[in-house]
């Protein structure tokens, strides 16, 4: 309120009355002083296109695709393809993201209403200028940041910035938030910040601002290309040489024009190096995944985030919209010994009223109007001194219905007496409490006047109302406790309600922590997230930091929320999960929506993360087996200067058939296996060895090959069997235990595979003969002695493996220790 009041102080005073005239909205629009807000895009199509399209391997591969093309040997530029499928799933989803970023507004009143020159207008929000006069009505959101300067029983309704979920009663000087709506009342008030200064503005930059979520299936892929990519110059320019001295050398060769297959035997080993089809095969998971999440109502805005959540180990949650529906019930009435007769017509009436607010609405059903009162004087409720009071004609007397602070004063905490030790037993249990006492004395015209109560009040009974709490929190919560996942429930609202709520969803909770208390140094707040689980009163940016104390951590953080108030602490999480009935910012920067508002959703969105996780670590190994065997092959053949075994249309056989075909499927199966970190660590150590000993195997026989005096065509074309074979193999290891699904997929490559050799069509494009004798009982001992070092390989591995996974199971214990 300060900075809008000084604001107001500098600026001359509008008059109510009148508004602005016309030259003076035309100066102020000419000056830039206008509500005209467009944000800076959150990133531009230019920067996405450049990201996904100019990159490193991108380059590499285009310029070896069009290098073919040049050399008129298009059948062994089918690789081009891979790249160009990446570039377009990496765009589309870049520009999914970016559409969901620019169509971020908080504003999303149609019309604002101000009065200019003595008349009351409508207009559109971004026409709004310095200093007009904006006029109130229920309903209306306010356009710009405002300083009251008339209101009638105005109450603003700021739960969707501040967290608040009471609504404010504004009088003349205070301020008015842009995005905050009116709920009951009327007022004008004078436009303070307009555009990019408002509050609704500022707050939609700093979410706009463009993140992709955190991902370490992409970041591990990333490493693994940045190591491929300082290797594949050097490599590159090695594996050439010994192309152009196996073709006579380099004046010999390009005169000779035995250049151009050393070229294309460069080629192959350098594209053969390059895991294109992992990140395709990881984009395509990530979309299935997200699909699959569409039908169970689960919106993906980036898919990484499928993955994200299954990673999580800390879930901070807001209170109101997340744990509860944002709606007060009635829970009980306790009649006093002191009650008068006919409360429950008075509470009847209360409810029934045409400006009953939402807890009066409460009492419509437990207590319905069985006879029309007639009101001879009444008080309207106000939120400044938290009651209301009515007198009937015809019945003397004056009911008052209240906060028990409010009306009785002391009285409502002095637990020697029973109506104050009945206040307090049950706003211990972080019920809302209310009071409705009587007096025999009506209502005066002075009374209703100074809006003051008459004397003798007494309490006649106490009321109860509670949130409720959404039926699928418990479960949820029980489901993450179980799996190791710290809860943190962050709110605005008291922290002794928070706590109330927090321990009837199941969480073993003594009371709140007041944020109003949190200390301002990082480390010190990161210390108070990990002792206190349930914190009220906090701030928007205060949730942000609490966050980011954790991530300081080393949490991996998810943070649910339905209102403006969280946008910035979603944003900044992890994983960021917004309800579809929050706000439209809040939606705009989640990372997943929850497009039916069920919380219980959440084990559902877990477990598509860990199938995700599971899937892609076994395909990944596939395609690291083959990085590291073209790697191995290319360094080996490049010292040995022998001409490289395969074309790259070859190499296309067994890309496709034992690995990028089946990784497709495999992707996509069912898998439960819970999160470890260390997923590239874990691949790596199967794929290096596999690979090496691929790599040694095939310059083996290359060398005993061309010891037997086998022909180039026919040393290919065991060079293609062996790695098909052994290929194959790989696949059938990695896919154990072989069920039903996967023995069709692994059936079906080996029968495509035995189809290529066979049919004379794909003979010939492959160029495929017939290895002769000799060379056929030497693939055969080639391909066994491989098999048979692979399996030791898996064997080692799968050890490995398995004393990670045994040391990981502690970690919801430890977790749980940690919570408490």
């Amino acid at each position: 309120m300060d900075a809008a009041t000084d604001v107001a102080a500098d600026a001359p005073r509008t008059d109510p009355d009148r508004g602005l005239a016309p030259g003076e909205v035309a100066e102020r629009q000419a000056d830039g002083r206008s509500n005209a807000f467009t944000a800076d895009t959150s990133r531009s199509a230019w920067n996405i296109v450049s990201a996904n399209v100019f990159t490193l391997f991108n380059a590499i591969v285009g310029g070896c695709f069009l290098v073919l093309l040049l050399l008129g040997r298009w059948q062994d530029a089918l690789f081009g393809l891979a790249a160009f499928a990446n570039a377009i799933i990496g765009c589309v989803q870049e520009f999914r993201a970016k559409s969901k970023l620019d169509r971020l507004a908080l504003l999303n009143a149609p019309r604002a209403r101000v009065r200019r020159d003595g008349v009351e207008v409508e207009i559109a929000p971004g026409d709004v200028v310095q200093d007009d006069i904006l006029v109130l009505r229920a309903g209306d959101q306010v356009p710009a940041d405002a300083v009251v300067v008339r209101a009638r029983a105005l109450q603003i309704d700021e739960s969707m910035l501040t967290g608040e979920s009471d609504a404010v009663d504004k009088n003349d000087g205070d301020e008015a938030l842009s995005g905050s709506v009116v709920v009951a009342g009327e007022g004008d008030a004078q436009a303070t910040r307009v555009g990019a200064d408002s509050y609704a503005n500022r707050f939609a930059d700093e979410a706009k601002r463009f993140s992709m979520v955190a991902s370490e299936l992409r970041t591990s892929i990333d490493r693994v290309l940045t190591w491929v990519g300082w290797g594949i110059g050097p490599i590159g320019l090695l594996v050439l040489n010994a192309q152009m001295m196996v073709a006579g050398g380099w004046v010999q060769a390009w005169q000779s024009g035995t250049w151009v297959q050393a070229v294309v035997n460069t080629i192959a080993s350098l594209t053969a190096m390059i895991p294109l089809g992992l990140v395709l095969v990881t984009s395509i998971a990530f979309a299935v995944g997200a699909a699959k999440l569409a039908g169970r109502q689960v919106l993906v805005n980036e898919l990484p985030a499928v993955e994200g959540l299954a990673r999580v180990d800390v879930i901070c949650l807001d209170k109101t919209g997340t744990l509860t529906g944002g709606e007060i019930a009635f829970d009980d009435a306790h009649a006093l010994d002191v009650t008068a007769p006919g409360w429950e017509r008075t509470l009847a009436w209360y409810g029934a009223a045409p400006d009953a607010n939402a807890t009066a609405r409460c009492l419509r059903d437990p207590f319905p109007v069985s006879a029309p009162e007639a009101v001879a004087a009444y008080i309207p409720f106000s939120s400044a001194r938290k009651w209301s009071a009515v007198s009937f004609a015809g019945a003397p007397g004056t009911w008052v219905l209240g906060a028990p602070e409010m009306v009785f004063g002391d009285a409502a905490s002095d637990v020697t007496a029973e109506f104050g030790r009945t206040v307090v037993e049950r706003a211990s249990s972080g019920r809302r409490t209310l009071v409705l006492g009587f007096t025999p004395a009506s209502l005066d015209p002075g009374d209703v006047d100074a809006e003051r109560l008459p004397d003798g009040v007494e309490p006649a009974v106490v009321l109860t109302f509670r949130e409720q709490v959404r039926p699928d929190a418990r479960q949820t919560l029980s489901y993450f406790g179980e799996q190791g996942v710290g809860i943190r429930i962050i709110s605005g609202d008291n922290p002794r309600t928070v706590a109330a709520i927090a321990r009837e969803v199941g969480l073993d909770v003594a009371d709140g922590f007041d944020a109003r208390m949190l200390p301002e140094d990082d480390a010190a707040l990161a210390e108070v997230l990990e002792e206190h689980t349930v914190f009220g009163r906090v701030t928007p940016e205060q949730k942000k930091r609490m966050v980011l104390a954790l991530q300081s951590r080393g949490h991996v953080v998810a943070m649910t929320g339905d209102g403006v108030n969280d946008a910035l602490a979603i944003k900044s999480a992890d994983i960021g999960i917004a309800m579809n009935s929050g706000a439209a910012a809040t939606k705009a920067v989640a990372r997943l929506v929850l497009l039916d508002g069920q919380f219980s959703h959440l084990p559902d969105v877990v477990a598509e993360g860990r199938q995700v996780i599971a899937n892609i670590e076994r395909v990944s190994m596939l395609f690291l087996t083959k990085t590291a065997y073209a790697t191995g092959l290319a360094v080996l053949f490049g010292i040995l200067v022998m001409e490289f075994p395969f074309l790259p249309r070859q190499l296309s056989i067994t890309d496709g058939l034992t690995i990028g075909i089946p990784a497709f499927f495999l992707a996509l199966m069912p898998n439960t296996q819970r999160y470890v970190p260390g997923f590239l660590r874990r691949s790596l150590s199967f794929a290096i060895p596999s690979g090496l000993i691929i790599a040694i195997a095939l310059t083996l026989y290359t060398r005993g090959a061309m010891a037997l005096g086998v022909d180039e065509p026919q040393l290919r074309t065991g060079s293609t069997i062996i790695l098909a074979i052994v290929g194959i193999w790989v696949l059938t290891v990695l896919s154990r235990p072989i069920n039903r699904y996967k023995a069709v997929v692994i059936g079906a490559m080996f029968i495509a595979l035995i189809a290529i050799f066979t049919i004379p069509l794909s003979t010939e494009f492959f160029q495929l003969v017939d290895p002769g004798e000799e060379c056929a009982y030497l693939v055969t001992l080639v391909t066994i002695l491989t098999i048979g070092a692979i399996e030791i390989v898996r064997f080692f591995h799968r050890r490995y493996v398995a004393r990670i996974l045994s040391g990981s199971s502690a970690t919801p214990a430890v977790s749980r220790r940690r919570r408490r």
